[in-house]
């Protein structure tokens, strides 16, 4: 079976369907409702025989690039990019087709925003790389 990372953004993808503020600017009971939805989507696929993984993140980064063989790597915290580049977190899922994971990437994306209404996000959809790409 095919695996796929389901990514969620900050606020990335395409135009948004309607404008919604960062989550630090909702109400407590929004935030809730939405972390427990996402709890649910983890539960749903674990009880489908479909879950991975699933983990959130923070907006912190540090970017780190090798710095040579007598060198240490070399650290940044900025300038960085936008925060709509930034990941949000993810599901790693196990599927038997990419159909099934566009439906579960509509469900991930009518989770509540603030009022509980759908947030209607942008779900990136990526399948993991089973072999190295065959080259010519």
């Amino acid at each position: 079976m095919p695996k796929y990372l389901l990514l969620k953004h900050y606020r990335g993808g395409p135009a948004p369907h309607r404008p919604i503020p960062p989550m630090d600017q909702w109400a407590p009971e929004d935030v809730e409702a939405h972390m427990a939805f996402l709890r649910h989507v983890g539960e749903l696929l674990e009880k489908n025989g479909e879950f991975v993984d699933a983990q959130a993140l923070t907006q912190e980064q540090t970017f780190v690039r090798y710095g040579g063989p007598d060198a240490a790597p070399v650290t940044s915290d900025g300038p960085l990019p936008e925060t709509s580049d930034l990941v949000a977190g993810w599901y790693m899922i196990d599927v038997d087709s990419y159909e099934r994971a566009v439906e579960l990437a509509a469900y991930v994306s009518s989770e509540p925003g603030p009022g509980g209404e759908p947030m209607y996000e942008w779900i990136d959809i990526r399948e993991v790389m089973s072999d190295a790409p065959a080259s010519d």
